[in-house]
């Protein structure tokens, strides 16, 4: 593949990240980390590191959150009460 079309890949796929999809920027920045790092350098090279150093922050904050997110959520679910009931999906039996 003509280094451009890489650059316009990897470009398409942070862009599509943005839109809370933090999947696409893991796929993004484990696909592209060869071309991005270890690859001899040519001019589109620098662009696309950019696009993976973002795409793997930008994945890392998203698993941060979702991870702190669920660990409150299970602490605190039984003394939520109704709330947590209503935003569950499956309500355990019993509590913990």
């Amino acid at each position: 593949m003509p280094n451009d079309k890489k650059l316009y890949l990897c470009r398409w796929y942070f862009r599509a990240g943005l839109a809370l999809l933090p999947f696409i920027w893991t796929v993004n920045a484990i696909w592209f980390f060869q071309e991005a790092f270890r690859k001899p350098e040519y001019e589109e090279q620098k662009e696309i590191r950019k696009y993976v150093i973002y795409s793997a922050i930008g994945s890392l904050i998203w698993l941060v959150l979702i991870v702190t997110w669920v660990t409150i959520f299970q602490v605190n679910r039984t003394s939520w009460g109704e709330f947590a009931d209503n935003i569950s999906f499956i309500i355990p039996l019993g509590s913990p």
